[in-house]
């Protein structure tokens, strides 16, 4: 995947290894490869959907992404700038530009502070606003997320689930950032909630330039929101295209499974598609298989498969696959 000036974010190469550890000197005996050896690219103004089971490493590239973690490996280049090589105030500086929209949207928000000062405090962290013109941007905020600036007094526990998950978004808003990492963003509500958040983020991009990283486990919700769409299993990429393309005509057998399992509102439709059950459960990423990860679980490993690492290959149209069977 080449380097372009297109291109917000790219990712080279990046490892992200837990320790750990064991006795009493706490001596590391094996490590959790959460994410191992991914590199992928976020064009600028696009919205790049993350998908796969839980555990596949999803949070945890979009952490690495904003440079939350210690130990990774590889190269995270954001406009232009390696944030790998980056000191802690220059990191600091640079987070301005790239938030973070959590999964849960009441453990996010501290319980002591009212909506206001959530909203406001990177205003303050970052010296942006003071006084009145404080005051004023976090009503923006509020109305720009589609809340009341009257409800900056009340306190999280006195909204609903949806109106936690705006005022979220509103404080990821609140130092006009370029790229938000969206970290399962409407996994916890209910589904006609769903629907609001999705159009309001689609909204948002479309208003104020935003560029997006997606992480879900749910395929329809990626297909709305998506304009290319990443398959994430066991610490790699196996998979990446645009939406319309992955869903039409996924080539790699876990990318078929996931898609088989997606409801179709058609009855008549649904019954006739063949689903397709995965057999046993996803490896431990302490031990991974040999070879491709999926091979356990796949019904057409050949012997290629348990020995050699496949590689993201273009199968064309910028259709990137990491399959034997399709090479």
């Amino acid at each position: 995947m080449s380097r372009t000036t297109q291109n917000l974010v790219e990712v080279e190469n990046l490892y992200m290894y837990f320790p750990v550890t064991a006795g009493v000197l706490q001596k590391r005996v094996a490590d959790v490869k959460a994410v191992d050896g991914i590199s992928f690219y976020v064009k600028k103004g696009e919205t790049l959907g993350l998908v796969g089971e839980s555990g596949c490493g999803k949070t945890t590239t979009g952490r690495c992404l904003l440079q939350l973690y210690e130990g990774m490996r590889g190269k995270v280049i954001f406009d232009g700038t390696d944030l790998t090589h980056l000191k802690r105030e220059q990191m600091r500086r640079m987070r301005r530009h790239m938030q973070l929209i959590f999964q849960d949207p009441f453990a996010s928000l501290d319980p002591r502070m009212t909506a206001g000062e959530i909203v406001g405090e990177p205003l303050k962290v970052h010296g942006l606003a003071r006084g009145q013109e404080y005051r004023d941007q976090v009503a923006e905020l509020f109305r720009m997320v589609e809340l009341e600036p009257f409800m900056a007094d009340r306190y999280p526990h006195e909204f609903s689930g949806g109106q936690r998950q705006r005022i979220g978004i509103a404080r990821a808003l609140a130092v006009r950032p370029s790229f938000i990492v969206c970290d399962e963003p409407v996994s916890a509500l209910d589904v006609s909630i769903q629907a609001q958040i999705i159009i309001l983020l689609e909204r948002l991009r479309e208003e104020l330039d935003l560029t997006y990283l997606f992480i879900a486990h749910d395929l329809s919700v990626v297909r709305n929101i998506s304009d290319r769409v990443a398959v994430m299993y066991l610490g790699r990429i196996v998979e990446i295209t645009n939406a319309d393309e992955l869903y039409a005509n996924p080539l790699h057998p876990y990318t078929v499974a996931l898609l088989s399992a997606v409801p179709i509102p058609d009855p008549t439709v649904d019954r006739t598609r063949e689903r397709i059950i995965l057999a046993g459960d996803v490896p431990s990423p302490i031990n991974p298989p040999s070879g491709c990860n999926f091979h356990p679980r796949c019904h057409q490993a050949m012997d290629v498969c348990r020995k050699e690492v496949p590689q993201l290959r273009n199968m064309g149209g910028e259709h990137w696959v990491a399959c034997h069977l399709v090479e």
